[in-house]
């Protein structure tokens, strides 16, 4: 099987990844973090890269925004490259009354608005994408051990970035609440573009999966981060990931 979108050669990738979004962050995790650099990949733009962490070869491979895409990425790392396990580094929306601005968010469970569920299984379930519990239990010793709190729950993975769920004008069940309303109302923590398809691939190729986010968008005080600073800060959220990944 050819691997079109990340175009390395076999052995290039570690089998255990971290999956950002945006290329320049990839960059800059491997650069910061990494030893021994190697960019195996540059296709589009999507930059992907290998070192050592700890001593352990670790890749860092962008994915771009959005179910599709990240999808795309993943069925190469896991069908071609042999990945084991893969953890999503990126950021999210906060829409909880206890999730603030740059709180770290590790997602047990994603729930979507996405068809790609329905594309699998006909509507004939509803399936639940769930984390790898292993690596969620080891995520959570992590930040207990470096004292870096983090919030576990469920997260609402979107389609689209900008939708009229939140319109105050809102007529979703009983014509006063709006739909983040009631997301809120069921625990969900926040909302982001990716989890279910990670947690999807995952589970049909029996492999180990984790989404972690850091909060760049608080949605119920208004407030966000730079651009400059989705791409570049978050540092706690990496070192999550990185020592969670090598274990």
């Amino acid at each position: 099987m050819a691997s079109i979108h990340i175009a390395a050669d076999v052995g290039e990738i570690s089998d255990k990844v971290l999956l950002p979004g945006d290329p320049v962050r990839a960059k800059i995790i491997a650069e910061n973090f990494l030893t021994d650099v190697h960019q195996y990949t540059a296709i589009r733009n999507i930059f992907g890269f290998t070192g050592k962490y700890k001593g352990e070869r670790v890749s860092i491979q962008a994915t771009g925004m959005g179910i599709p895409s990240i999808s795309i990425y993943l069925h190469e790392l896991i069908e071609v490259f042999g990945a084991k396990k893969l953890i999503r580094v990126g950021t999210c929306g906060g829409m909880n009354k206890d999730i603030h601005l740059r709180d770290v968010v590790i997602a047990q469970g994603s729930s979507t608005d996405s068809s790609i569920v329905k594309q699998v299984f006909g509507g004939a379930v509803n399936f639940s994408l769930l984390a790898d519990f292993d690596l969620l239990r080891k995520s959570v010793a992590v930040a207990e051990k470096f004292n870096l709190p983090v919030k576990v729950g469920n997260v609402i993975c979107t389609d689209l970035f900008y939708n009229d769920y939140d319109d105050p004008n809102g007529t979703f069940g009983d014509g006063k609440k709006t739909f983040n309303d009631k997301l809120r109302r069921h625990g969900i923590l926040a909302v982001e573009m990716e989890s279910a398809a990670l947690y999807l691939h995952a589970a049909a190729a029996k492999v180990q999966a984790l989404a972690i986010f850091t909060v760049s968008d608080d949605l119920l005080r208004k407030e966000f981060c730079t651009p400059e600073e989705r791409q570049s800060s978050f540092n706690d959220m990496i070192k999550i990931a990185l020592e969670t990944v090598i274990q």
